[in-house]
């Protein structure tokens, strides 16, 4: 498995930056945090199929992104987001990005712009 660069933007000021080496490194950690839901992107909303929980683009709040990128594929990149709900829920959404990202709403997209930032 090729190395990836990691890349991490924080949304929320916080006194401490978590930074992980792998995709899997940081899911482990952020549920050990309390980011315990397991969301995917449904167009215009994130849904948690186990709980079951949907929240649309002004329900949630990103509060950290690991953007990782593969040294030798450029194909190879994910991104994990750590959500925030205003009503207490809080979870992962693991996803790729650049031509493999799913289809999302403008709303989403926008919520989810860094995607597009180098």
């Amino acid at each position: 498995m090729a190395a990836k660069e990691h890349l991490v933007y924080l949304y929320r000021n916080s006194t401490i930056m978590y930074t992980y080496d792998t995709v899997t490194e940081a899911v482990n950690d952020l549920k050990r945090r309390g980011y315990t839901m397991d969301f995917n992107i449904e167009f215009d909303k994130i849904v948690c199929h186990e709980k079951p929980v949907t929240l649309s683009a002004n329900e949630f709040q990103i509060v950290e992104v690991h953007r990782y990128e593969g040294n030798s594929n450029p194909d190879d990149e994910e991104v994990v987001y750590a959500i925030e709900s205003s009503d207490g829920h809080k979870g992962i959404l693991v996803d790729a990005f650049g031509i493999y990202a799913d289809d999302v709403s403008s709303e989403m997209g926008e919520k989810l712009k860094w995607r597009n930032a180098n």
